[in-house]
């Protein structure tokens, strides 16, 4: 059986993997990485970060946009650094990865997801979020950490890319988001056909190995800022179940580790774009300020969806 997904990206030659939401989401892109190199096609990575890029001494070709490299001065937390050196190590002699700063507003994010599709030559761009809030619409109740997710999926979605996909996972993670409505919008989805399918990742899996042996690096690199979203899908990858706590950065919280979170589900980025509630109001931002104002004004202004909310996660 073949995923629709893989059928499309048999056409693809030269791929940007970009992480959606920040920080660790990049690292959510290797199991897609390990496939695609496989097929002989080139990637590229991108991410949205939140380290002080300015501080990093990288180049930046774009505004806002930085090229990882072996030069960067030393930095507490620099995921992307941290994937470079992984990357050399498995064999890639010169990985490019560039660092997109989360100052940007739509504008400027799409005119750096530009310039990469025009100085690579891409013609596939795939968004990763770790985590499941980049298909809220924005109506409901509870939607996660949207913010800096639907940055990159309105971003994204107008930067002119031949093909353009979403890719989620670790459903059940996030605190503080409806997973009712977020199965709905799913649905929805859907009967639009722009639901491309979905695998879960493995240990037995070459991609699943790679991952896991990614994670296991960026745990010993950045012992003080693991990442709670990698962990918990490497922890049911391994086949933790229910309230376990692989960080201390989770504790106090009660956590639902479960089988759901090695899934990775696909869809059309376009379509999920279409369906943000607030989109027109914050096409035009420059800088994050913008964004977060015109964000917060929308959401304010929308009315919620009334859906059942009982769900266990």
């Amino acid at each position: 059986m073949q995923l629709p997904i893989f059928n499309r990206l048999a056409h693809s030659r030269r791929v940007l993997l970009a992480g959606c939401g920040g920080g660790y989401d990049v690292a959510s892109a290797i199991p897609l990485w390990h496939y695609l190199r496989a097929q002989g096609k080139t990637v590229v990575f991108a991410n949205l970060s939140f380290t002080q890029l300015d501080f990093t001494d990288c180049a930046q070709p774009s505004p806002g946009c930085y090229r990882i490299d072996d030069t960067p001065a030393p930095m507490p937390y620099f995921p992307e650094k941290h994937l470079y050196d992984w990357l050399k190590q498995q064999g890639e002699t010169a990985p490019q990865i560039y660092a997109y700063s989360n100052r940007l507003g739509v504008q400027p994010l799409r005119a750096a997801y530009r310039y990469l599709r025009e100085e690579h030559r891409l013609d596939t761009l795939i968004l990763v979020d770790g985590g499941t809030d980049s298909l809220m619409r924005g109506d409901e109740t509870g939607v996660g950490t949207l913010v800096e997710d639907s940055l990159s999926v309105i971003a994204a979605a107008g930067a002119d890319y031949p093909a353009a996909y979403l890719s989620i996972n670790a459903f059940g993670i996030e605190q503080g988001l409806d997973h009712y409505p977020l199965l709905h919008n799913i649905a929805d989805l859907t009967a639009l056909g722009a639901y491309l399918g979905s695998h879960s990742l493995s240990a037995e899996m070459p991609e699943g190995a790679a991952y896991l042996d990614l994670i296991h690096t960026l745990n010993e690199r950045l012992p003080s800022h693991k990442s709670i979203i990698n962990n918990a899908i490497a922890s049911a990858m391994r086949g933790v179940f229910g309230d376990y706590h692989s960080s201390a950065r989770t504790r106090g919280s009660e956590q639902f580790i479960n089988p759901l979170m090695p899934l990775y589900w696909y869809f059309d980025l376009s379509a999920v774009a279409a369906r943000l509630t607030f989109r027109a109001a914050v096409e035009t931002s420059q800088n994050m300020d913008e964004y977060l104002a015109a964000y917060l004004a929308a959401r304010a202004a929308q009315p919620r969806r009334t859906e059942r909310r009982d769900l266990p996660i």
